[in-house]
This record gives structure tokens, sequence and C-alpha cells, in this order.
């Protein structure tokens, strides 16, 4: 005797509301995450976008789109900071996020983000926040 079972769970799966199969994501397929996800996964240990909130390991990061690098009142910054002469922009955070110390020598954020389509989702998300 054979007892064909796909087809009842098929269609007791599709009545209790998932998706078909072509809609799921390909296996090993990931979606990037939302900005809103890449910072707290990746930079609200150390920074907050909140205004008003007190500086955390990093500076507040309200408004940053604009301002100078170093200018947070409260938050002790490193000597590199003082004789930065820009204005953060999206051109500024990518390389920062890149490379902290090759853009403000003597830098101690430690991190660094090598994949430029995260960077630019996180820059993108900042901007809104602004």
């Amino acid at each position: 005797m054979r007892v064909r079972i796909a087809g009842p769970l098929l269609a007791l799966a599709c009545a209790w509301g998932a998706p078909p199969a072509a809609a799921q994501p390909a296996p090993g397929a990931a979606a990037t995450p939302d900005g809103a996800t890449l910072f707290r996964r990746q930079c609200m240990a150390c920074h907050s976008v909140n205004a008003g909130d007190p500086p955390r390991q990093g500076p507040n990061l309200a408004g940053v789109f604009g301002r100078k690098p170093g200018s947070v009142t409260g938050f002790r910054y490193s000597a590199g900071y003082a004789a930065a002469d820009f204005v953060w922009d999206e051109a500024h955070l990518d390389s920062y996020l890149a490379n902290p110390q090759a853009v403000i020598p003597g830098s101690v954020m430690a991190y660094r983000q090598n994949n430029p389509a995260t960077r630019q989702v996180i820059i993108a998300w900042l901007k809104e926040q602004n």
C-alpha cells in the first residue's frame, strides 16, 4: 500500500496561510536587513540616535549629517577629531565606517564594516534620522 502524504500536507499548509514555495527566498539567500536593524545590531551598543540621550561608549549620532567630527558636547574624543576639517556626509561616513583610523588618525572606534552595501544601508538610515 502506498501512502501519499505530500499532497494533503501541502494543501493543509496552504490552507493555514503558508506561502507557496515560489514566494520563499532561495535556500542560502539572505535578505539585507534594513538600516534600523543593522544599527541596532552593529552600532547601538555604543551609539544612540535619540536627541538628548547621553553619550555611550561613542557619541550620540542624532543630527550627525552636516556636523563637524568631534563636536558632541559631553563626549571626550581622541585628538584626531579636533584636526578633522570636514562635516559628516555620505562619503566621509562611508570611508569612516570602512576604516575609522584612516579618516581620523587616532580614532578609537574599533568597528569596521567591509561590506559597501551594508555601509550604505546604515548611512541612509542615519540620514533619515537627522
